[in-house]
């Protein structure tokens, strides 16, 4: 069995003798009803508003592979000084888990910047549940993610909102489900109905205002486009799309409201590519974890190995800079180093 497949069954296998009563947990009533705006933001004296986006920091406290994470985020910080930040999950990958998210999210709460996160599948697999972990990140300084919404599945569904212009509309991808049938088959969780529903509402309330949609786990229909043999514009595509087996419907959902131009995600370690299909850019960010697990991405794209992971491999996160008045935005990527690639106007 390829690393790569046994690293992801052995973690659907925890998942899904684990997590079942986590994701039940996170239906629970919240502390309103209503449906809002996390935070309103407005654009900087010069025009522009800037968002790093952080993926699949797989930190561990006390592990010495981790110290590069750490690194890259107060780095990555430091260079691009956004107005934002969004993590789109897989924040911790072990124990203690809580503990671990605290010290790498500790750069984000130091840094005087708002920021957000869209919990990954890992991030309930390690002995905290899923309702827990957001609790514990929710009290760092500067998180603006709300409470856990009645009636609406999960633990990080947000919305964001920059002027008249933009919204960035988070989603919790959660992470697992089991597939009873003649066999058992534990295969990657997906956006439920009641995310959905809470999704139109707000693209109603907003006025189908342009959005980008940041969750963890890509969709099926980014799969079928690669299957289809649609190739990216720009980035590294260093192995194939690990979306859940079932399809929630998002996708058909976002094409009918009109206002999502970008999906924008991580999970999948070595691609931090862009790819146009349906009229929607699907965008992974840049893996910005460490040597905790496989990471092949390099300077100049995929560096192939069988090994457990390319040491010295670079980590990094992506960006979205917005200009009022334009109905597109920018995105490129940014390396720890200084080494910054696809500069891309979408």
């Amino acid at each position: 069995m390829k690393r790569r497949s046994f690293l992801k069954g052995a973690a659907l296998a925890v998942a899904g003798a684990a997590a079942a009563p986590a994701l039940l947990r996170c239906e629970r009533s919240s502390e309103t009803k209503d449906l809002y705006i996390a935070r309103k933001f407005n654009y900087g004296p010069g025009g522009t508003f800037k968002v790093l986006q952080f993926t699949d920091t797989h930190y561990i406290k006390g592990d010495p592979r981790s110290e590069r994470a750490l690194r890259c985020v107060e780095e990555m910080i430091a260079a691009e000084k956004p107005d934002l930040i969004i993590h789109t999950g897989d924040i911790v990958f072990g124990r203690p888990d809580i503990e671990s998210a605290m010290e790498i999210l500790q750069p984000l709460a130091d840094s005087g910047i708002p920021w957000a996160v869209a919990l990954g599948n890992h991030d309930s697999q390690f002995g905290s549940t899923r309702e827990d972990m957001f609790a514990a990140i929710r009290s760092l300084p500067g998180c603006v993610n709300l409470p856990p919404k009645d009636g609406i599945y999960g633990c990080s569904n947000d919305v964001i909102t920059l002027g008249q212009d933009w919204a960035f509309y988070l989603f919790d991808s959660m992470d697992a489900v089991v597939l009873k049938g003649e066999e058992e088959v534990h295969c990657y969780d997906y956006i439920r109905h009641s995310q959905i529903s809470w999704y139109r509402a707000m693209s109603e309330k907003l006025g189908h205002i342009p959005a980008l949609a940041f969750f963890h786990i890509p969709l099926c229909e980014l799969k079928e486009a690669v299957d289809a043999g649609v190739k990216p514009i720009a980035g590294t595509d260093g192995e194939p799309p690990c979306p859940s087996r079932l399809n929630s419907g998002l996708f058909a959902q976002f094409r009918e409201m009109g206002d999502v131009k970008a999906i924008v995600t991580g999970h999948d370690h070595d691609c931090d590519y862009v790819l146009d299909f349906g009229q929607i850019h699907f965008i992974y960010g840049r893996f910005s974890g460490s040597d905790t697990i496989y990471n092949h991405l390099g300077i100049d794209g995929y560096i192939p190995s069988d090994t457990h992971t390319a040491p010295g491999t670079v980590s990094g996160c992506r960006v979205f800079q917005f200009r009022e008045g334009n109905p597109g935005f920018r995105t490129w990527v940014r390396l720890c180093g200084g080494y910054i690639q696809q500069q891309l106007d979408l």
